[in-house]
This record gives structure tokens, sequence and C-alpha cells, in this order.
């Protein structure tokens, strides 16, 4: 069987295997339609930047899930949220957020603790613990989940979410060896206090651990994300590791 990413803008991907479309992240709005993440340490400008790519209505058209890792609205936004609430698409989050999303008229079918296996299309699922920035700045960034997911007959597709490098990422590579990991690589920083997401030497590390192939997202689409998928090809054809990474453009897709 094969499996298709469709890589949509910044964290927003679709999963697609057989008649399954996971959509992952949905931040649907068109460009400048959110206040800037940062005011002072990069540009201020409008959220997100760019707008989502032509092909993506027909690819929305199909989602049957979505996957939420967490709350900020680069993650879901207002758009994504009335997509999910008219589609009736059944939505799978972490346990921390269920309250929230129903309140905001989601449907959940499944809301997941941390390391704990649940079944899901045949195949599994797990919530993966994140850490969203180094630092006290984690703890105002709130709850965040990865997720690995196993579909039957598929390749196993590890979700980091936007995540530092932990031990817990650590442990996902090492003894779950997902096939595919996609990775949040913007290095994303606020005004103040220390990056949201791993830094340039913690991602060359992550990837030389990954067991099998890497996606790279939450590139250029946010004002708060310096690192740029020029930057981030630079850095791993110093390391030798241009083989192991995929940098979509918006909108492009690979099967696996």
């Amino acid at each position: 069987k094969v499996m298709k990413i469709h890589h949509l803008r910044n964290a927003t991907f679709v999963i697609e295997s057989g008649a399954t479309f996971i959509l992952v992240d949905p931040m649907l709005g068109k460009k400048a339609t959110q206040p800037p993440f940062t005011l002072f340490r990069f540009k201020p400008k409008k959220n997100p930047l760019v707008d989502l790519p032509q092909n993506s209505d027909e690819i929305l058209q199909k989602v049957t899930h979505c996957f939420i890792t967490h709350l900020h609205p680069d993650h879901l936004d207002k758009d994504a949220e009335q997509f999910l609430k008219e589609k009736n698409i059944p939505v799978i989050c972490s346990n921390n957020d269920i309250k929230t999303l129903q309140k905001r008229g989601l449907t959940i079918s499944n809301s997941l603790n941390y390391w704990k296996e649940t079944s899901f299309l045949k195949g599994k699922i797990i919530g993966i613990p994140a850490v969203h920035g180094y630092g006290f700045i984690a703890k105002p960034m709130g709850n965040v989940m990865g997720f690995y997911l196993q579909l039957p007959n598929e390749k196993s597709i590890y979700i980091t979410a936007d995540t530092i490098f932990t031990s817990d990422v650590e442990k996902v590579l090492t003894q779950l060896n997902p096939e595919i990991t996609v990775l949040a690589c913007g290095t994303a920083q606020l005004d103040f206090g220390k990056p949201l997401l791993m830094t340039i030497q913690d991602l060359i590390k992550c990837i030389k651990m990954t067991p099998g192939k890497v996606i790279a997202n939450h590139l250029e689409a946010l004002n708060h994300c310096p690192t740029t998928r020029n930057q981030l090809q630079q850095e791993l054809q110093k390391h030798q590791l241009l083989n192991k990474v995929w940098i979509p453009n918006d909108g492009e897709s690979l099967q696996y």
C-alpha cells in the first residue's frame, strides 16, 4: 500500500492512506489574518506569511480525520475550526485539550494520554510528550502532544509536534523506530526567552538519530520562525544528511 504525505503549509499536512485522509494541525486562514507572533525580535509581519497552496481545497475536501497536537492558532485557527465543524470531522487530540475543543464545538473521537497506546483505524496511535520551548518559556506555551501512528501495512510515522529535543523524543526514535518522522524545524522564538522549537544543533542531532526518513515542516509561514528552507538545506548538506530529509514546498506531495 502507498502512503502519501501532502504538505500544505507550516505544520499543516495530510496523511493519505487508502480512503483515509488525516489532516494534521490545520491552519487554514488566508494570508495575514492573524497578528504577528513577535514584534521586535523579527519583523512584525501578519501571519500566516503565505496563502495556502492552490491544490489544498482539493485535498481538504477528502479529509476524514484530524489530529490536533495543541491549541496555538498556527496549529488550529478559526477557519480550521469552522471547517472541522461544518464537515463534522472526528478529531484526535490530547486529553488535556478535549474540554476546550468540545467547547468550541468540535467532535472528539479519540483523546489520548501520554505513552498510552490506543487502537485507531485497525492500527494504533500513541500520544507522545512534547516540550514547547527551552527553559521557562515552555510553561506558558501550554500542553503539546506528538503522535506516533502505525496504520496496517503502512510505514510508521512520528509527528513530533512543537517540541525541543527531549528524552521522550529520543525514546520514540530509538525504541519505536518510526519509519517517517515529521519534524518542526522553524526554530520559532518570541520577543523574550529562548527558542520554542529545536535549535539547528538539536535538529541535526535529532535527524542523525532518526531511524528512517524525515519531513521538515513549520518553515517560512510565520513571522517568528527565522529558519528558512535554504538554511536548513545548507546545514543538512554540511552534515551529509540531505538524503534523509525531505523539505517540502507548500502544496508538494510525496509517497512512501
